[in-house]
């Protein structure tokens, strides 16, 4: 019997999405208990026969790939909940890697705690070419958003949500409170978010409790590209845009605008303990998320 299905949505990154797949046969768990269903979101290279070539080459998992031609990240993430079966649904993108017991870690969570409508787990940063000078704790969240809440299963520490690459909840959960806002998310190369924030705050407004297992551990590849002033400046001001969406979606713009304030506040101070270079590209995120909220 199915017990999970992992959700992988992809698009136009075929070679990449093989290093995650790799990652995702070399699971721990029963193969009969889980399965994964890779979206292809209408990707014009050659992904949906990659992974064909995949599960062929694996026949004793269960990887099957479909096609969502609406474009965004909701939109595919919709499509895979749609076309699975699994009383729980883990969600993973296609640019990284999982550890064996991935699968393991959320089926273990879920049936030892049936309290937890959701889930998350440890993210790691993984930078091919090693991590730049001017990233700090700060900057490196949107870019990597690495987590670790410690070595023991509790409670996600309030204000913190699981980051949208290592995720996962009850389908019951699904059903009632809705799957993700397609009006949020990232769509094509677009770099627009909100869509696990929206989510997981219907959830939490429900008094539904999400939970943080350590041995679910995802680490995060960060390529070179991901590393340039131009993505991270495209980045900061689609995280202000996703941001103002968001208020705007649950009519909380003016505390939108006096967070962001104070923020520019806590921004100015920690330049004076950040190196040269860290503040720069503090002041550099903190100037587009804003140009974006208050434009």
């Amino acid at each position: 019997m199915i017990r999970l299905s992992l959700i992988i949505a992809t698009y136009n990154r075929s070679w990449q999405l093989l290093v995650t797949l790799g990652s995702v046969a070399a699971q721990s768990a029963p193969a009969d208990e889980w399965e994964c269903v890779v979206v292809d979101n209408n990707s014009a290279d050659d992904t949906s026969q990659a992974v064909r070539d995949f599960a062929a080459a694996h026949p004793d998992l269960n990887i099957r790939c479909v096609v969502e031609r609406r474009q965004g990240l909701s939109y595919a993430r919709n499509c895979g909940i749609a076309h699975s079966g699994g009383e729980y649904i883990a969600i993973i993108d296609d640019d990284e890697r999982i550890v064996p017991d991935f699968v393991s870690a959320y089926i273990e969570l879920f049936d030892t705690h049936p309290e937890a409508a959701s889930a998350g787990g440890v993210i790691v940063a993984e930078y091919e070419t090693g991590r730049p000078r001017w990233i700090s704790r700060y900057t490196e969240r949107p870019i990597a958003n690495p987590m670790n809440f410690g070595d023991r299963v509790r409670e996600f520490p309030r204000g913190h949500i699981p980051g949208g690459g290592n995720m996962a909840v009850r389908r019951s959960a699904i059903c009632r409170y809705g799957g993700f806002d397609v009006s949020l998310g990232r769509c094509g190369t677009t770099l627009a978010g909100g869509e696990e924030s929206d989510f997981f705050e219907r959830l939490a407004s429900a008094g539904e409790r999400c939970f943080y297992t350590p041995r679910a551990v995802m680490y995060h590849i960060i390529p070179p590209r991901k590393l340039t002033r131009e993505y991270f400046v495209a980045l900061s001001y689609n995280t202000g845009l996703s941001q103002r969406r968001r208020a705007e979606l649950h009519h909380r713009l003016g505390r939108l605008y006096v967070s962001e304030i104070i923020k520019w506040i806590a921004t100015l101070l920690l330049c004076l303990v950040h190196r040269p270079s860290q503040s720069r590209y503090l002041i550099i995120m903190r100037y587009h998320i804003s140009r974006a909220i208050f434009s």
